[in-house]
């Protein structure tokens, strides 16, 4: 175990603690600003339209994002419903209505323990809605973070697991895998990612209402954030020992 120079984090349900997705209170929400409703579509008719796109897309790009504003410009569109807000004022609107977040128990004071420990912090998040939309939910809801970049896959096509992603992270960063740590929750996208991206791995359970299966390979589990300076503190005791 190295002392990471830097430490990634995942966001949903590691950095924020999400409600759960409810895509119909979302599209409710954006079609209140509709000025044409060509075949007076019902927000569950939208968004049982949007669940079926999801459906297609997914089959056929599992490691390719999203981009939701390009998704919402072509399910509107196709649906006959002309808005009179502006795409990205669509997806924070969506996103505020279906998945309202708070931030996770204990991150806020580990944050700023990690600044002053002067080890670098960074956000790498799979997430249809644009960058620009996570950084203002991230500062608006952990407005003393020191993250040097917030990535979200929206803006770079690739998403987690895929290599791709994480050595995007890694180039912005300029270190090498050994020298960074990945916190997140999900087994496949998070802990396997970075596994296999060859970062430490740091299994949170934090967030999660059921443990599932613990995924194969090296890593470590806290349930809280509260634990991760202990890791620390054993990291650089072994260096100096």
């Amino acid at each position: 175990m190295n002392r990471p120079e830097m430490i990634l984090f995942d966001y949903g349900q590691t950095l924020v603690d999400e409600a759960p997705f409810c895509g119909v209170n979302g599209t409710r929400a954006v079609m209140r600003h509709a000025v044409r409703n060509k075949y007076g579509r019902t927000p569950e008719e939208v968004q049982a339209e949007a669940n079926r796109l999801i459906q297609e897309l997914e089959a056929q790009y599992s490691l390719l994002e999203r981009p939701n504003a390009a998704f919402q410009n072509y399910l509107y569109t196709s649906q006959g419903i002309a808005l009179s807000t502006s795409p990205e004022e669509n997806e924070q609107i969506f996103w505020d209505a279906a998945a309202p977040g708070k931030a996770a128990p204990e991150i806020a004071p580990l944050l700023e323990e990690l600044h002053q420990r002067r080890i670098r912090t960074g956000v790498l998040s799979n997430l249809s809605f644009s960058g620009g939309a996570l950084r203002s939910r991230i500062d608006r809801l952990l407005p003393g973070h020191h993250f040097e970049f917030i990535l979200a896959s929206s803006d770079y096509l690739f998403r987690k697991p895929s290599r791709r992603f994480f050595e995007l992270a890694l180039e912005l960063a300029d270190l090498e895998p050994s020298q960074v740590w990945f916190c997140g929750n999900d087994v496949r996208c998070d802990i396997q990612g970075a596994q296999q991206a060859g970062l430490t791995a740091v299994w949170y359970t934090g967030c999660m209402d059921r443990r599932p299966d613990p995924p194969d390979g090296a890593f470590f589990e806290i349930g809280g954030w509260s634990e991760l300076p202990g890791l620390l503190d054993r990291a650089c005791f072994k260096m100096e020992f």
